[in-house]
């Protein structure tokens, strides 16, 4: 998969995007200062939400209230959300700092919206991962697509699954919890490994709402090749994400663990050249444990293993001594070499 510039897969150290969805509380100086942390921090993409409510939502939502705030699903999503002149303006300043700026179309119009910006790829929220007309919308664009899949199961997300692929545009799936902090007793890492599993042409991310980066990392060793978490530039803003946002010392904790876990799940199993001097002194060799005089047969009882790897015979040959017949008589402590025996 690639987005941009940038390649994305297991061959590759992972993606982690910074999302500042509605972080900025609507304001477009407070999103490009987030922007510009996150770019410090060594981020590769920012993420922002795209929210046309009027075309996202009905009256409805004026009644439903989300658990982490205050006011109306509406409400807060018409305070929050830049607008089209603001957003296309935060396009390009994260452009500008280097970073690729992708975001979640909530509806149709914003979907069309985000084409004009000519965005490289298109974010699907949980929320969204079963609104089959959206996807569809979305994936006719021919960009490609990172779904989160919180609040879903594996059978609940094939048809979706099936729209992309249907499709041809390249896509990820995320395994996601949507309970904003989410406690480690409901996030499931397992979710990584089914989705693999259920879904072999796709990239496998986390989108990550725990607090902390333990989840997200862990995930990585998991196959994880995106890591998504809510971002912003300080946590003593207000704001209903901001309980489970990372800041951007934790931005960069996160870009830089997750690579060095990386690199080592692709490392083999194999004793590596930067451990052949310890190896020399760590291991053992094979000894005498008495004094034995020439012609005597070895005993497992005659024998051992000691520190140093020095000798001739490795603790690991230890078996392939017993029964040998000495041609020269050794002493306890001796390291035994195979010219010793007959």
């Amino acid at each position: 998969m690639k987005i941009a510039n940038r390649n994305i897969g297991p061959d590759h150290p992972p993606l982690v995007i910074a999302e500042i969805g509605i972080n900025h509380g609507g304001s477009l100086e407070v999103a490009k200062e987030m922007a510009r942390l996150a770019a410090l921090s060594g981020c590769e993409m920012v993420k922002h939400q795209t929210h046309i409510v009027e075309d996202e939502m009905t009256e409805e939502a004026k009644q439903i209230f989300p658990p982490n705030a205050d006011v109306s699903i509406w409400d807060v999503m018409a305070e929050c959300a830049l607008s089209c002149e603001d957003e296309a303006a935060l396009k390009t300043y994260i452009e500008e700092l280097g970073m690729i700026f992708i975001s979640t179309p909530f509806s149709r119009a914003a979907c069309d919206f985000l084409e004009t910006l000519d965005v490289p790829a298109y974010k699907i929220g949980s929320g969204e991962a079963d609104n089959l007309p959206l996807i569809r919308h979305v994936a006719s664009k021919g960009k490609p697509v990172i779904m989160s899949t919180g609040m879903q199961t594996i059978e609940s997300i094939r048809a979706s699954v099936q729209i992309l692929e249907d499709s041809g545009v390249e896509y990820a799936l995320l395994e996601c919890t949507n309970l904003y902090p989410s406690p480690p007793e409901i996030v499931s890492l397992q979710g990584v490994t089914d989705l693999r599993n259920a879904f072999p042409n796709a990239i496998v991310g986390f989108s990550d709402h725990s607090i902390g980066p333990e989840m997200a990392l862990a995930s990585v060793a998991l196959g994880a090749n995106i890591l998504e978490r809510h971002y912003t530039d300080t946590r003593y803003r207000k704001g209903p994400d901001i309980s489970c946002s990372m800041d951007p010392s934790e931005l960069r904790h996160l870009i830089d663990r997750s690579r060095e876990i990386h690199t080592a799940l692709h490392n083999p199993k194999e004793r590596t050249a930067a451990e052949e001097d310890v190896y020399r002194f760590a291991r053992a060799s094979v000894v005498a444990d008495a004094d034995l005089p020439a012609g005597h047969t070895i005993t497992e009882a005659d024998i051992w293993a000691r520190r140093p790897g020095s000798g001739a015979i490795a603790g690991y040959d230890f078996d392939k001594v017993v029964g040998k017949t000495l041609k020269v008589a050794v002493t306890r402590n001796r390291q035994l070499t195979w010219d010793d025996f007959e």
